[in-house]
């Protein structure tokens, strides 16, 4: 999958993660933001910037017995170099916690954890539907030869979740 453009930051950035200054994207220089659609089996993972509030597809994280392949995360850590961390919070319809809901808050936690940089929570309710609806208009448009599989919708979720930070910032 090709790497999104994504603008060099205005001063560079330590080799290890770091504390993010704050979390609005009006914070001056433009900043690397990557969020994350949490599962069981996969996490979906985007990537976005705080200039031009877009979000594009990465990959996806496989998960296992053990739980997430954290090798993998904090590779795309380092390689992207965040200043921030958004993951999805799974609700209800009626926006009470799902079963989902401790799993991920717990996976943003770790994250927070190892990373020691911010980590916002984001709804993410009917993110999978509305990622799953984008690819399937872009295939029937000829937009996308493939078919839509699984990991491509985890990672349009991650990047829904994104955009729907971005949207909030405002």
């Amino acid at each position: 999958m090709p790497k999104p453009v994504v603008p060099e930051p205005a001063q560079p950035k330590p080799a290890t993660c770091g504390k993010a200054a704050s979390s609005g994207p009006a914070s001056g220089a433009p900043r690397v933001v990557l969020a994350f659609d949490f599962g069981h089996r996969r996490i979906g993972v985007a990537c976005g910037d705080t200039i031009s509030r877009t979000a594009a597809p990465l990959d996806t994280v496989p998960v296992g017995l053990g739980g997430p392949r954290w090798e993998v995360i904090d590779a795309l850590l380092r390689e992207w170099q965040p200043a921030l961390i958004v993951v999805g919070l799974p609700y209800n319809v009626d926006g009470s916690d799902s079963t989902m809901t401790c799993a991920a808050r717990e996976f943003a936690a770790e994250l927070e954890r190892r990373c020691r940089l911010q980590v916002v929570l984001v709804d993410e309710r009917y993110s999978s539907r509305e990622a799953e609806a984008r690819l399937k208009s872009a295939r029937e448009a000829g937009l996308r030869r493939r078919r839509v599989a699984k990991a491509d919708v985890d990672a349009a979720a991650a990047c829904v979740i994104l955009e729907r930070w971005f949207a909030e910032e405002t």
